[in-house]
């Protein structure tokens, strides 16, 4: 046994079983280590921003981590804005990242950069394998602080010689913590703060949003508490049978405006709210003037345990509202929008179907018919680096191969990581990619009058938009190996929609807005 072998054998041990490469030269030990370890699935992406995303949908999904394969401080780099993203999803990954051989590194070859430093800022844990006889150890580590609470990547760097050279050593199994309850003072805080305060609200994400959470916060709404959610959510249950709670508008001062009046916000699960980005004279925390803050759970604590002891210290009833089932009678017909496709996703989206959300601006459109939809799920995008949707479906797709899968994407989004389109082909994955095709990428366009920058000139505009040439989507598809079609109507995307749900495998909508 090598160490790569050591590497493998453990995370199978616990149960890492999905690894998202793109190798190079310094990773061949643990490629071919692949071939001694058939429990391990490997899956090739062309590009490593795909498969951290891949890795992110994965962890959202499964609960567990995958692993990623990646080569040198470079090949880490291009992963790093979803791996950004799933720190902020707080997803369990362990990064493996192959480096230079211990004694190669001295030399400063071309590939040789500080890997340590480049992974801290998107990592809950990085370390590096110095020799054959740490990887097992150092793996297991890994795993368990990727899923110790609130979760996320952690990266274990692995030089070429720790691989190759021989180990005596056995898988190691990884100590997984438990999430620790709230303490009861902090419950008994919330109660007395809640039974005083004139117009309270509570606040929830990360683990509080899943489905036993929101049937805990079902509860406390039907206490009279008034139940917001983080704006971005790793994982959600919408549609029928799950509780609805008001969402956290994105743009600031809409967020002040509805929240006027409110005296008490709780949190669980989730830290006070902030603006997505500073604007010229306007707060950058969204909490109301005057209006008092305390924490339930802290993100790393037991937040479905605080909801429950909460809502049974308010004497709230065994359960909550809910969202009754109603899909769209008639099928949309005319010009297409945001709202018509939406339509048409919720009357043909089955029950439990994954949607992976990176659609920006056209993603209301879906969320509104969404509310009363069969019921399914929802990946946010959780850290603002667009990007995200295509790679989340494979990761999701690979996780749940018997749940639909629904990648919602802006077109901008999708062209930073297309290269996912290739895998969900060779993979031969259950994912329906709709792309919503406006050639602009018009999130900017707001923002810029937003930030007081005025209206777009002939200048800016050249980076705003995306028409000139504009994206042809339907030839890049099938380029990459996806059956493709155009929809320009309503009409057409219903076809198209119904269609892609009533078989398996990967479909291709471009959807003209």
């Amino acid at each position: 046994m090598n160490g790569a072998d050591a590497l493998l054998a453990t995370l199978v041990a616990n149960e890492v079983t999905a690894c998202f490469a793109n190798p190079g030269t310094s990773e061949m030990q643990f490629v071919a280590a692949l071939d001694r370890s058939p429990r391990m699935r490997p899956v090739l992406c062309l590009f490593e921003g795909v498969a951290t995303g891949a890795a992110d949908g994965y962890g959202r999904v499964a609960d567990k981590p995958a692993c990623t394969l990646l080569h040198l401080g470079p090949g880490y780099a291009n992963g790093a804005a979803n791996l950004h993203n799933a720190r902020r999803a707080h997803t369990p990954i362990v990064n493996v990242i192959g480096d230079h051989a211990t004694y190669h590194r001295q030399y400063d070859a071309p590939l040789n950069s500080d890997i340590a430093a480049l992974a801290a800022p998107s990592s809950v844990w990085v370390k590096s394998a110095d020799s054959a006889d740490a990887v097992a150890g150092l793996a297991a580590e890994a795993v368990a602080a990727s899923l110790t609470a609130p979760g996320g990547p952690a990266s274990l760097i692995l030089p070429a010689d720790s691989a190759w050279l021989e180990t005596s050593g056995e898988a190691v199994l990884a100590q997984k913590p438990a999430r620790p309850a709230p303490a009861s003072s902090a419950v008994d805080a919330a109660a007395r703060a809640l039974k005083t305060a004139a117009k309270p609200v509570i606040l929830i994400g990360g683990q509080a949003c899943r489905a036993e959470g929101l049937a805990q916060a079902a509860r406390l709404q039907a206490a009279g508490v008034t139940v917001y959610c983080d704006t971005f959510v790793s994982r959600q249950p919408r549609g029928a049978g799950a509780f609805a709670p008001k969402k956290m508008p994105y743009f600031g001062e809409m967020a002040l405006a509805e929240l006027e009046g409110v005296d008490l916000m709780v949190f669980a699960g989730t830290t006070r709210p902030v603006a997505f980005f500073a604007y010229p004279n306007r707060p950058s925390v969204l909490v109301p003037e005057g209006c008092a803050t305390l924490t339930l759970a802290e993100r790393a604590e037991d937040a479905v345990a605080g909801l429950a002891a909460l809502a049974d210290a308010l004497g709230a009833p065994a359960q909550g509202p809910s969202q009754a089932l109603a899909l769209p009678d008639a099928a949309p017909s005319g010009k297409q929008t945001a709202y018509t496709v939406g339509a048409s996703i919720a009357r043909h989206m089955p029950q439990g179907a994954i949607v992976c959300d990176d659609a920006v601006t056209s993603g209301a459109g879906v969320a509104a018919a969404g509310m009363t939809a069969r019921p399914h799920e929802v990946l946010a995008l959780t850290g603002g680096a667009i990007g995200i949707g295509l790679p989340l479906a494979v990761g999701a797709a690979v996780a749940a191969p018997d749940r639909k899968v629904i990648s919602l994407n802006g077109d901008g989004a999708a062209m930073y990581t297309i290269q996912a389109l290739w895998t969900l082909a060779r993979e031969n994955l259950d994912v329906t990619v709709v792309v919503f095709a406006n050639n602009s990428y018009r999130i900017l366009n707001i923002e810029m009058t937003r930030t007081g920058a005025g209206e777009a000139g002939p200048q800016a505009a050249r980076l705003l938009g995306l028409g000139d040439p504009p994206l042809d989507w339907v030839p890049l598809a099938k380029g990459l190996g996806l059956p493709a079609v155009r929809c320009a109507t309503a009409e057409d995307f219903e076809k198209a929609f119904a269609g892609a749900m009533a078989q398996r495998g990967p479909m291709f909508i471009e959807a003209v807005i």
